[in-house]
């Protein structure tokens, strides 16, 4: 962990991962100040100027706030590219001039992803942190790339990290697999894609792991380096649906495969964007469980809480 006395500041403190974080902090000796949207606009530099006035050597800012509607930031791109890239510039300019250390979170979007399910050859290789492969297809996926460059280049001892499909997986969460599960108690059957493949990342095993990352320190192999972070294994949707309802006791068979094209977006959804973990094992970190342990405990504990 940080020096004593050091404050970790996490934005976005009111997003799945935030709270995920802040549910569990790390040892009493270290402060955790949560800033939300209301607290810190990090696209304004005044903003964050005022909002991390008290910033020290041996803070750690840990940026969670994101514009993350993929669909709207084709149609909002100006508000994406100003949260998604200047807002992590404006927290590196910060960081670096007080010596603090920003920890910021990014996306598999920041991939290519062979987003058309027709084109091929279509990639089945784990995406590593310094692969090349082509524009992102969407504007959030090439906002969080500009956002990334612009916090490396503003601090060269800032740490990305990359991560996909995050849930947490409440009967009330907005997220993939609490969807699914409000969907099964309200269809007989449902119809997931079976074209995009990925890897499910429960929220609480990535805040695990970033408090791991925090604890380390700015050290070789995480200072100034871009860390894939997710939990183990790649799935398509239809097949983590099925899990979903399988979870909950109900009839996996009710939940049908199609393809993408059949549910039309605004952005273009990857083919493929499976994130390979080598970094972050590299780096002495613990890599994250296989998605299904993971997804199992997810819902396990939301019943536990609920009963």
């Amino acid at each position: 962990m940080s020096s004593m006395g050091s404050t970790i500041f996490v934005l976005g403190a009111a997003g799945q991962l935030g709270a995920a974080l802040l549910a569990d902090p790390p040892v009493p000796s270290v402060e955790v100040k949560p800033l939300t949207s209301a607290d810190i606009d990090i696209a304004d530099a005044s903003s964050v100027a005022d909002a991390l006035s008290g910033l020290r050597s041996g803070d750690v800012v840990l940026n969670c706030a994101a514009y993350t509607d993929v669909d709207g930031a084709e149609s909002d791109s100006a508000r994406a590219y100003a949260v998604n890239r200047d807002g992590p510039g404006n927290l590196a300019r910060a960081t670096r001039a007080s010596g603090a250390w920003l920890i910021t979170i990014s996306t598999d979007y920041v991939f290519s992803g062979a987003a058309a399910a027709e084109q091929a050859p279509r990639r089945d290789t784990p995406y590593q942190p310094d692969d090349v492969s082509g524009p992102p297809e969407t504007v959030y996926g090439a906002s969080k790339l500009a956002g990334e460059r612009l916090a490396l280049e503003s601090d060269p001892t800032a740490t990305v990290v990359r991560t996909a499909w995050v849930y947490t997986g409440g009967p009330t969460s907005r997220d993939f697999v609490g969807t699914m599960r409000r969907l099964e108690a309200e269809r007989d059957t449902l119809s997931v894609v079976d074209d995009q493949t990925g890897s499910p990342t429960y929220a609480v095993d990535l805040a695990a792991g970033l408090w791991e990352l925090v604890g380390r320190g700015p050290v070789e192999g995480t200072s100034g380096a871009v860390l894939h972070a997710t939990n183990a294994g790649s799935v398509t949707w239809y097949t983590v649906a099925r899990e979903v309802f399988a979870e909950v006791g109900a009839d996996p068979d009710r939940v049908h495969p199609c393809t993408t094209a059949d549910f039309p977006r605004p952005a273009p959804r990857p083919a493929y964007s499976v994130l390979s973990g080598d970094s972050w094992a590299s780096a002495g970190l613990t890599p994250l469980r296989d998605w299904r342990m993971a997804l199992h405990a997810a819902v396990t504990l939301d019943h536990a809480a609920v009963d």
